[in-house]
């Protein structure tokens, strides 16, 4: 079999988010439209002029480490490891695979934030002897997928990726590419953050980022003509990629198969997009293009659809440019109306989203979305789910820095 040959499919899931701490509530809150987002709890925001965010509930570390591993752990690091174990489980993959043919890729935008300010505190006010000897470890961005590979035994390569907002699709796509380019037999992979942390989002407000809305159903509006901004949010999704032919010959459930992945830059800003979203579109095109897309697909767009002006504004003018303006059987929403936006997380919670559209039919709304911004021309869920059987689903990400992925999926064929 030619390396290019291998297929890659999807047998485990695994989620701690916002709406949901198993993949099952998640989805079902997608599907009904629940909102994620409320007062932040993690700090005191007197002053703050940002006062929501879409904050895990109720996230229980002691099921997935021991207190030891939880005290020597950053929070993002345990949001990483719940939903690993969770999607790891579900496989059924581990005892199956050579652990050295086992690899991980994990992305993160920020990593150990909430750590740093702790210590940092630490140093500022009772000085340097009392700064934690496991600073470092717990800081830095690398851990999560370390901490994994420890966890599960995966001697193959274990790997971050941090590219801001598009991690978690950055990390899916270059597992499908190990995989398929028989570097690995099976990957974990996926996204987690953990940055809803006072000097985040200080920053966030201060680059005029954020939306300072104080109404929960009026915060995190993608492609309305209200938006001013996306709202924060926390968790991780993690997904176990694995060759077709083995999984199919061990009976392995699959979700769905990576059909494309596009990973282009806009080389253009740091932090703003490029006005003529050349990049954004060039990534969508590269993952259309490998899926086999023909005018007879039905498609779902999980839009990036962060809810601020100049990005929802822009992904629309890129999805119009990677299907030349034929958008009759294309439909597109945002979740991070549900969940606020993860940062590198966000990635990977929306590829398990365009997974479960594919499986069910189902595909989950843009909450909240009233006004639509003419400037935003595309078709839109709108307020509920709509069922329709799709046979191709996109996932779109984009990060500050100019960097760009896009996923593509669809049911396995046989």
């Amino acid at each position: 079999m030619n390396n290019n040959d291998r297929r890659v499919v999807v047998t485990g899931l695994g989620a701690i988010t916002p709406i949901g701490n198993t993949v099952e509530e998640t989805w079902q809150a997608m599907k009904t439209g629940k909102n994620g987002i409320d007062k932040i709890t993690l700090f005191d925001t007197t002053g703050f002029k940002a006062t929501l965010a879409a904050e895990v509930k109720n996230f229980e570390v002691s099921k997935y480490l021991d207190v030891n591993e939880t005290l020597r752990t950053d929070r993002y690091v345990q949001f990483a490891v719940a939903a690993a174990d969770m999607a790891v489980k579900e496989s059924g993959i581990e005892q199956t695979v050579d652990p050295k043919r086992f690899a991980v890729q994990f992305g993160t935008g920020i990593g150990g934030i909430g750590t740093f300010e702790r210590e940092h505190t630490k140093l500022l006010e009772t000085g340097d002897r009392r700064v934690s000897p496991l600073f470092i470890p717990m800081l830095i961005a690398n851990m999560a997928a370390g901490t994994i590979s420890i966890k599960h035994n995966c001697q193959g390569s274990s790997m971050p990726s941090v590219t801001a907002c598009a991690s978690g699709s950055h990390a899916i796509g270059e597992a499908y590419r190990m995989i398929k380019h028989n570097y690995a037999d099976a990957v974990i992979t996926g996204g987690a953050e953990a940055a809803i942390t006072p000097s985040a989002v200080a920053g966030f407000v201060n680059m005029l980022a954020l939306s300072v809305s104080s109404d929960k159903d009026a915060a995190s509006l993608p492609f309305d003509k209200r938006r001013a901004g996306f709202v924060i949010g926390e968790g991780s999704v993690a997904l176990v990629l694995e060759e077709y032919e083995r999984a199919k010959k061990r009976g392995a459930t699959i979700y769905g198969e990576i059909c494309g992945y596009g990973s282009t830059s806009d080389a253009y800003h740091i932090t703003a997009p490029h006005p003529q979203a050349e990049g954004s579109s060039r990534a969508m095109i590269e993952a259309i293009e490998q899926s086999g897309y023909t005018s007879s697909d039905f498609v779902y767009i999980n839009a990036h659809g962060t809810g601020t002006p100049m990005n929802d504004k822009l992904e629309a003018l890129a999805i119009n440019k990677a299907f030349n303006g034929e958008l009759t059987n294309v439909l597109t929403s945002s979740t991070k109306s549900m969940t606020g936006h993860m940062l590198g997380a966000a990635g990977a919670v929306e590829a398990m989203a365009c997974l479960l559209a594919l499986k069910d039919g189902i595909l989950p709304p843009t909450l909240n979305l009233e006004e639509v911004d003419e400037q935003c021309n595309i078709n839109l869920v709108k307020g509920k789910a709509v069922k329709a059987e799709i046979t191709l689903a996109l996932s779109n990400s984009f990060g500050f820095g100019g960097h760009n992925a896009c996923l593509a999926f669809r049911k396995v064929q046989e």
